[in-house]
């Protein structure tokens, strides 16, 4: 007999503007979220298997096999108002979403170094003219004193 413990599933349909993502367990308990294609799968997940093990804490299979018409479960709204932003929810993305910030502010710091590193070799060009011009002047200075002579 063959038995799915945990089972993930995404299905993903390109016709529908929605993601499903579902989490069953053993215990006959299956959570489901419906989401937007742009929430991350893993944080749906995650999400699920939270609210899906907490679920079972809180409230064992005998609680619900009675057959006792609503179950209270105050924690999933606190779940899905931490949820509404994944970046904040899971650690992971919210390190990504920081490195992702930091990458751009290095990138516009290596850019204005390197603009200031073009303007330093310009300053030393110029330098370079000014003294090839000054050792120019100096020689014809030199030139033209030796040839005034004081009577």
């Amino acid at each position: 007999m063959f038995a799915t413990v945990y089972l993930r599933v995404v299905i993903i349909d390109q016709s529908i503007d929605f993601t499903f993502h579902a989490y069953g367990r053993s215990e006959g308990v299956c959570g489901i979220i419906i989401s937007d294609h742009a929430y991350p799968a893993l944080v749906a997940h995650q999400l699920l298997s939270k609210v899906v093990d907490e679920f079972l804490e809180s409230n064992p299979r005998s609680s619900w096999e009675t057959g006792e018409p609503r179950i209270v479960f105050p924690a999933l709204k606190g779940y899905i108002e931490k949820y509404q932003d994944p970046h904040q929810a899971d650690s992971i993305l919210k390190i990504q979403k920081e490195l992702d910030e930091t990458k751009i502010v290095l990138h516009k710091t290596i850019e204005s170094v390197l603009q200031r590193g073009e303007k330093i070799d310009d300053l030393v060009q110029k330098s370079d003219g000014l003294s090839a011009q000054s050792k120019m002047f100096y020689q014809q200075a030199k030139k033209t004193n030796s040839c005034c002579v004081i009577m």
